[in-house]
Formats: C-alpha cells, structure tokens, sequence
C-alpha cells in the first residue's frame, strides 16, 4: 500500500510538472507550430535552462521560415544570442537583404552585428544610398577653406552619395574618414588651380579629380558621386600674406636701425671718453714741465737767463693772442 500512495505522489508531481510546462510554453510553442516553424517543448525547456529568451527566438525562427530562409536553425540563432548579439535585428537584416538580392550569409551578418554596427542600417543604405555633407554642419563648419595658386581663398561645400559596403564593413573606417578624405581632395584640388576663377568655371573639376584618388578604399563604404553644391570666393589670402609680410621686414628693418642707433651712441659716448683721456694725458704731461725745468736749473743743464728768455717768449706769445683776439686764433688753428 505504501508504494501504491509513493507511486501515486511521484505521478501527481509528474502531471504537476508536465502542466507547468505545457501551460508556460503553451503559448510559444502553440504560435511556433501555427506559423509553421515546428519547434519542440523540450527545445523551449533546454532555452530557458540555458538562460536564453525563447520567445525571441521562436519570433525570430517564424520570420525566417516564413521569408523562405530555411538554411538557418534554431541552434545558430541561440548562439549568436548567447554571445551578445542582436538576433532580431540580424534576421531582420538577412530577410532585407535577401528580398534586394544581396549576398549576405548568417555568418557575416552576425559578424557585423558583434563588431558593434548595426547590420539591419547597413543593409537599407546598401539599397537606399546615404548622402553625407562635407563638411559636417554639425562640426561648426560650413566650407571646406582653400586657397589657388593666385592667393585667392575659395569656399566650397560637398555632398558625398555613398553606399553601404557589406564586405568590408567589419573594420572598415566610418564617415568621418569619408568626410575627412573628401575634404583633403578639395583641399589640394583647389589648392593645385592656376587661378581661383578656373575653380569657379569648373566645379566639377574638383569632383572628378577626388573620385580618382579612390577614397574609400579601407572604409565601409563605396562612393558613388560627390557633387559641389557650392562654391564662394573668400578672401585675398595671397595679398594679406604680402602685406604681413611687409610689416614684418619693416619692423625687422626698424630693430636694425635702431640697433645701428645705438652703436652709434655708444661710439659717440666712447670717443667723447678717450677724448677726456687724452686731455688728462695733457694735463698730466704739462704738470711734468715745471718739474722738468726745475730739475734742469738744478743739474745746471739750464742756465737763469735761459729761464728768463723762456718767460719772455710765453709772455710774447700770450699777448700776441690777446691782441689778435680768439677767433685769429681759432682760424690759425683750422688752417
């Protein structure tokens, strides 16, 4: 008896477990088999133990199959969710790009997915192409600045058709390489122009000549035209330059002067002080005359009336220069 009521416990837990399990699942399970993409209970219970959201991935399932894409399982589906991905928006990408008659695997559709971009937006801008300007409004700037070879600045602004490129999307540069590239093709388009009025009879010019340099190569993208929508004259860099210029050799040519200036004033100042040297020479050698003449009288090498004769001719000559008077004197000594 006790084994029939152990028996009859276990059972009853039994159909307890099998009832939860049908009433959870029932709903999932039921829509899934509705759809036509059969998918077991057991399959929904090992989802759930595998802590993967099974209601998503039946939605996802039912897409596919009803799409027509029967290559993938449920099994690929749960991995790419297991790793992180965005299993929605991967099938919604492999449904699009299956509808435009684009080459696109599961497999790189969920490589893209983890490499961080948004595989379901690339798909849209491979059919419906993306316009970018350049430069980025967005960025504060409006023109792209640069000048031809007769120093007149032109402005110009560009609008970039390019493509999504699902083959090199994962590690391909984004559009800012884009934008940044273009720009530089602008750049020394504009900047290799004769005249800036060959810019401006040929916009084009521009356009073609950066299409040339292959710019997206290494990106994610595919360019599929670059059209000028406008060009305006800036300024005259060229002459601001020369008159930069010329102020700066005038006040280059000033410190030189100036410099010149002030060695002449220190010349000026030295020669002012050897003069004032030369005439403490003077004095210091008439202050040895007396000595000398007094050293002659008593050595005897000069007699008194010799002095005497001395005096007389000093005398002489000092009133010969009264009496001629300063300017006599002054125009003797420039003669």
């Amino acid at each position: 008896m006790p084994i029939i009521g152990m028996l009859s416990v276990v059972a009853f837990i039994a159909i307890l477990v099998m009832a939860f399990i049908f009433f959870h699942y029932f709903g999932v399970w039921i829509q899934a088999w509705a759809s036509g993409a059969h998918i077991g209970v057991w399959k929904l219970v090992g989802m759930s133990l595998r802590k993967v959201n099974a209601s998503q991935i039946v939605r996802a399932y039912i897409q596919l199959r009803r799409a027509g894409l029967d290559m993938i399982s449920t099994d690929e589906l749960e991995g790419h969710f297991m790793a992180g991905g965005n299993v929605l928006n991967v099938v919604n990408a492999l449904i699009a790009a299956d509808k435009a008659n684009i080459p696109l695997t599961f497999k790189r559709a969920t490589a893209i997915d983890l490499a961080g971009r948004d595989v379901f937006d690339a798909v849209r801008m491979s059919v419906n192409p993306r316009v970018i300007d350049c430069p980025n409004p967005s960025k504060g700037r409006l023109t792209v600045d640069a000048v031809a070879k007769d120093g007149i600045q032109v402005k110009a602004k560009a609008r970039v058709t390019v493509r999504a490129n699902l083959d090199s999307l994962v590690g391909g540069a984004t559009e800012e390489t884009i934008i940044a590239r273009v720009g530089e093709g602008i750049v020394s388009t504009i900047g290799s122009s004769e005249s800036y009025k060959v810019v401006l009879e040929n916009p084009d010019n521009i356009s073609q000549t950066v299409l040339k340099k292959g710019l997206d190569s290494g990106t994610a993208f595919e360019i599929l035209s670059i059209d000028i929508a406008d060009v305006d004259v800036g300024d005259n860099i060229g002459s601001r330059l020369q008159a930069d210029q010329a102020e700066a050799d005038t006040r280059v040519a000033q410190a030189n002067a100036e410099v010149r200036r002030a060695a002449a004033v220190a010349e000026e100042q030295e020669m002012r002080a050897r003069v004032q040297e030369m005439q403490a020479k003077v004095v210091a050698a008439q202050a040895e005359v007396p000595l000398a003449m007094a050293e002659a009288l008593k050595s005897g090498k000069l007699g008194v009336m010799d002095y005497y004769r001395l005096e007389n001719l000093q005398a002489d000559t000092e009133m010969r220069n009264s009496i001629t008077g300063p300017e006599a004197s002054e125009s003797k000594k420039t003669e």
